[in-house]
Protein backbone atom coordinates (compact mmCIF):
# COMPACT_ATOMS: atom_id res chain seq x y z
CA UNK A 1 0.00 0.00 0.00
CA UNK A 2 2.86 2.39 0.71
CA UNK A 3 4.83 1.60 -2.45
CA UNK A 4 7.66 -0.12 -0.56
CA UNK A 5 7.65 -3.45 -2.34
CA UNK A 6 11.46 -3.53 -2.10
CA UNK A 7 11.14 -3.77 1.67
CA UNK A 8 8.50 -6.47 2.09
CA UNK A 9 7.82 -7.74 -1.43
CA UNK A 10 4.55 -7.50 -3.32
CA UNK A 11 2.80 -10.65 -2.07
CA UNK A 12 1.35 -11.06 1.44
CA UNK A 13 3.52 -13.06 3.85
CA UNK A 14 0.67 -15.53 4.32
CA UNK A 15 0.98 -16.57 0.66
CA UNK A 16 4.76 -17.03 0.79
CA UNK A 17 5.89 -20.27 2.49
CA UNK A 18 9.42 -18.95 3.12
CA UNK A 19 8.04 -15.90 4.92
CA UNK A 20 5.64 -18.01 7.02
CA UNK A 21 8.67 -20.09 8.09
CA UNK A 22 10.63 -16.91 8.88
CA UNK A 23 7.80 -15.52 11.01
CA UNK A 24 7.46 -18.84 12.85
CA UNK A 25 11.20 -18.98 13.54
CA UNK A 26 11.19 -15.35 14.73
CA UNK A 27 8.39 -16.12 17.19
CA UNK A 28 10.09 -19.28 18.49
CA UNK A 29 13.62 -17.89 18.84
CA UNK A 30 12.94 -14.46 20.32
CA UNK A 31 11.08 -12.77 23.14
CA UNK A 32 7.98 -11.20 21.61
CA UNK A 33 5.86 -8.33 22.93
CA UNK A 34 2.59 -7.15 21.39
CA UNK A 35 1.44 -3.56 21.87
CA UNK A 36 -2.32 -3.09 22.18
CA UNK A 37 -4.65 -0.13 21.94
CA UNK A 38 -8.30 -0.56 22.94
CA UNK A 39 -7.78 -4.32 22.99
CA UNK A 40 -6.43 -4.48 19.43
CA UNK A 41 -2.82 -5.24 18.43
CA UNK A 42 -1.04 -2.16 17.11
CA UNK A 43 2.61 -3.18 17.29
CA UNK A 44 5.04 -6.03 17.75
CA UNK A 45 8.59 -6.32 19.03
CA UNK A 46 10.80 -9.41 18.90
CA UNK A 47 14.25 -9.34 20.56
CA UNK A 48 16.95 -11.91 20.97
CA UNK A 49 20.34 -12.95 19.65
CA UNK A 50 22.01 -11.43 16.61
CA UNK A 51 20.83 -13.22 13.45
CA UNK A 52 23.34 -15.20 11.38
CA UNK A 53 23.11 -12.82 8.41
CA UNK A 54 24.43 -9.87 10.46
CA UNK A 55 28.14 -9.48 11.28
CA UNK A 56 28.91 -10.25 14.90
CA UNK A 57 29.55 -7.68 17.58
CA UNK A 58 32.04 -7.82 20.49
CA UNK A 59 29.75 -5.76 22.75
CA UNK A 60 27.08 -7.72 24.69
CA UNK A 61 23.84 -6.87 22.91
CA UNK A 62 20.16 -7.49 22.46
CA UNK A 63 19.06 -7.61 18.82
CA UNK A 64 15.71 -6.32 17.56
CA UNK A 65 14.62 -9.05 15.18
CA UNK A 66 11.24 -7.47 14.46
CA UNK A 67 9.60 -4.11 15.02
CA UNK A 68 6.19 -3.38 13.53
CA UNK A 69 3.65 -0.68 14.26
CA UNK A 70 0.18 0.08 13.00
CA UNK A 71 -0.10 2.55 10.16
CA UNK A 72 -3.56 3.35 11.51
CA UNK A 73 -1.91 4.99 14.53
CA UNK A 74 1.13 6.35 12.73
CA UNK A 75 2.77 9.18 14.63
CA UNK A 76 1.57 7.97 18.03
CA UNK A 77 5.03 6.74 19.10
CA UNK A 78 4.28 3.02 19.14
CA UNK A 79 7.58 2.04 17.51
CA UNK A 80 9.53 4.39 19.75
CA UNK A 81 7.90 2.96 22.88
CA UNK A 82 8.65 -0.60 21.77
CA UNK A 83 12.29 0.34 21.10
CA UNK A 84 12.39 1.86 24.59
CA UNK A 85 11.20 -1.48 25.99
CA UNK A 86 13.95 -3.25 24.02
CA UNK A 87 16.51 -0.96 25.65
CA UNK A 88 15.04 -1.63 29.10
CA UNK A 89 15.15 -5.38 28.48
CA UNK A 90 18.76 -5.14 27.33
CA UNK A 91 19.75 -3.28 30.48
CA UNK A 92 17.94 -5.79 32.69
CA UNK A 93 19.91 -8.56 30.97
CA UNK A 94 23.27 -6.84 31.39
CA UNK A 95 23.60 -5.99 27.70
CA UNK A 96 25.34 -2.76 26.78
CA UNK A 97 23.98 -2.34 23.26
CA UNK A 98 20.82 -2.74 21.22
CA UNK A 99 21.13 -3.36 17.50
CA UNK A 100 18.54 -3.50 14.75
CA UNK A 101 18.54 -3.73 10.99
CA UNK A 102 16.20 -2.27 8.41
CA UNK A 103 15.83 -1.86 4.68
CA UNK A 104 18.79 0.27 3.58
CA UNK A 105 16.81 1.86 0.74
CA UNK A 106 14.41 3.62 3.10
CA UNK A 107 15.92 6.93 4.28
CA UNK A 108 12.76 7.60 6.30
CA UNK A 109 13.13 4.36 8.27
CA UNK A 110 16.83 4.96 8.91
CA UNK A 111 16.02 8.50 10.05
CA UNK A 112 13.43 7.09 12.49
CA UNK A 113 16.05 4.87 14.15
CA UNK A 114 18.60 7.69 14.22
CA UNK A 115 15.97 9.88 15.89
CA UNK A 116 15.71 7.21 18.60
CA UNK A 117 19.46 7.42 19.30
CA UNK A 118 20.72 4.68 16.99
CA UNK A 119 23.75 5.18 14.76
CA UNK A 120 24.63 3.46 11.50
CA UNK A 121 26.99 0.54 11.98
CA UNK A 122 27.40 -0.95 8.52
CA UNK A 123 25.27 -2.95 6.20
CA UNK A 124 24.74 -6.29 4.51
CA UNK A 125 23.22 -7.81 1.41
CA UNK A 126 20.89 -10.76 1.92
CA UNK A 127 20.03 -12.29 -1.46
CA UNK A 128 19.68 -8.86 -3.06
CA UNK A 129 17.95 -7.21 -0.07
CA UNK A 130 20.14 -4.40 1.25
CA UNK A 131 20.11 -4.06 5.02
CA UNK A 132 21.31 -1.21 7.22
CA UNK A 133 22.52 -2.10 10.72
CA UNK A 134 22.02 0.46 13.46
CA UNK A 135 23.21 0.36 17.07
CA UNK A 136 22.54 2.17 20.33
CA UNK A 137 24.89 2.04 23.31
CA UNK A 138 23.12 1.95 26.65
Amino acid sequence: ERGLSGQWGEDPFSGRPEMRRLVGRTLRENDVLIAEHDGRPVGALAVGACPAYVPGNPVPELYVALLLSSRRLSGEGIGARLLGLACEMAGERGRRMVRVDCWADSPRLIKFYEGEGFTRQGGFNLRGWRGQILAKML
